[in-house]
């Protein structure tokens, strides 16, 4: 999931434990944005940071989706992002890639992984 779509998320929930662990997870996400967009640079690519015009059109329809619902459901609306983008990855990893690429790219799974598990020891 992208990791500005956080942002929509942490601005729906009233509960304020909630908004904080999606913070922390969010801020978790840009750490390892930073560090894959690092290791891309260091391999001579480019990284591609924004959402284009399928993220920005996901995320406005969300928002609208969003209004008036409870915490549970934005929450599971929550996991079902994580569990997609973790998922894509996952699929990543099944292709060809050298021992480095592999190596950060499972360190973030792993890291992406732990913070679905924090997310959902958030439903009641």
């Amino acid at each position: 999931m992208a990791v500005d779509t956080f942002n929509i998320f942490i601005s729906k929930l009233k509960d304020e434990k909630m908004k904080r662990k999606l913070q922390r997870v969010q801020k978790e996400h840009r750490k390892n944005i930073s560090t894959l967009a690092e290791f891309i640079q260091n391999q001579g690519g480019e990284p591609k940071e924004n959402l284009g015009l399928k993220g920005t059109m996901a995320d406005f329809k969300l928002n609208r989706e969003l209004n008036s619902k409870d915490n549970n459901y934005i929450i599971n609306k929550v996991i079902e992002g994580e569990t997609q983008g973790i998922n894509m990855a996952e699929k990543v990893l099944r292709g060809r890639l050298d021992h480095n690429s592999r190596k950060i790219a499972e360190e973030i799974l792993d890291q992406d992984r732990k913070s679905l598990n924090e997310i959902k020891s958030l439903i009641n």
